[in-house]
């Protein structure tokens, strides 16, 4: 998809972990530029300290330097691991929000989306460098989502799975990684969004954990006051026979017995090669039936709006 962003500005930071293989991280590098973007590259390599692409207060500031460039429009992280926790506190969510910049990436990247959100601003749950513009070859799904969904006003995605309930509800399109929310219960960084959509996803993960999690949401209040759950990715987990044909459908059928609402699952989303990208504080309409279902989103500050 070459020239999908002529000349716009995207700035590269590293919001948490660091690239462990520079080719694949330099090939993700030209794909971006192959697609028309001009790049202002924040991270660093060599500045790489323990798991982390810089010192916390580096990786912070390249928030700043990004939202206070004026040639950039996008925001995208190099890759997520665990980082950004660190310095959250220190995060000035206003002056990231009031500098309209459009900032995409997923999992450790949440905490992110969430307090954008609670400023006032939509963000992109979406691909980072590492492992999606890295990839080899890359996901059309993948690169076709990012591309739509930040150059259009609207933007759709699809799903199935078995068992799923018939749906029609519309709400507020909010969520991520399920870890990341439920380690922000308790804090001052709690999400309190009611009446959503919440999208969820994770990666190695067993069931049980899952279901804890989920449990850990239902009983802070978040669950239950939404219209909506739509469940991404949760693989990379390993059953043993002590599971004794606990698995993640029984794990889904008890917690669609403790909500009054719709659990959907099927979200292409996660860490996945073909990924959705997903407005997060878009005003979305899920539609289901039959097991299928489509997810309508707008609303939201895109490129050229």
């Amino acid at each position: 998809m070459a020239k999908a962003f002529h000349n716009v500005g995207l700035a590269v930071i590293a919001p948490s972990g660091y690239a462990p293989d520079l080719a694949a991280y330099e090939r993700g590098m030209v794909r971006l530029a192959e697609q028309g973007f001009r790049v202002h590259n924040y991270y660093v390599p060599e500045k790489k300290i323990e798991r982390f692409g810089a010192e916390d207060a580096v990786r912070l500031q390249q928030f700043y330097d990004a939202a206070d460039n004026p040639d950039v429009q996008v925001v995208l992280g190099l890759r997520g691991g665990y980082g950004v926790s660190r310095y959250l506190p220190q995060l000035d969510f206003a002056r990231l929000a009031a500098s309209g910049k459009l900032f995409v990436g997923h999992s450790d990247f949440t905490p992110i989306h969430l307090g954008l959100l609670k400023a006032g601003a939509t963000s992109f749950a979406g691909p980072f460098i590492l492992p999606d513009f890295s990839a080899d070859p890359a996901s059309d799904f993948t690169m076709t989502q990012f591309a739509h969904c930040l150059t259009a006003p609207e933007h759709s995605v699809g799903g199935q799975a078995e068992g799923n309930p018939d749906v029609d509800v519309s709400g507020m399109l909010w969520g991520g990684n399920l870890a990341m929310i439920a380690h922000l219960c308790g804090s001052a960084h709690q999400p309190a969004f009611e009446n959503g959509i919440l999208f969820l996803e994770d990666i190695a993960e067993h069931p049980f954990r899952v279901e804890r999690m989920l449990l850990q949401l239902l009983h802070a209040g978040i669950l239950q006051k939404q219209k909506a759950i739509v469940l991404g990715d949760f693989s990379g987990y390993r059953l043993t026979d002590y599971d004794n044909g606990y698995d993640f459908n029984a794990m889904l059928t008890f917690i669609r017995g403790r909500l009054d609402i719709p659990v959907l699952a099927g979200l292409p989303f996660g860490h996945i090669h073909d990924k959705a990208t997903l407005p997060v504080g878009s005003d979305a309409h899920l539609q289901g039936r039959d097991g299928q279902w489509q997810l309508a989103m707008r609303n939201y500050r895109y490129i050229g709006a």
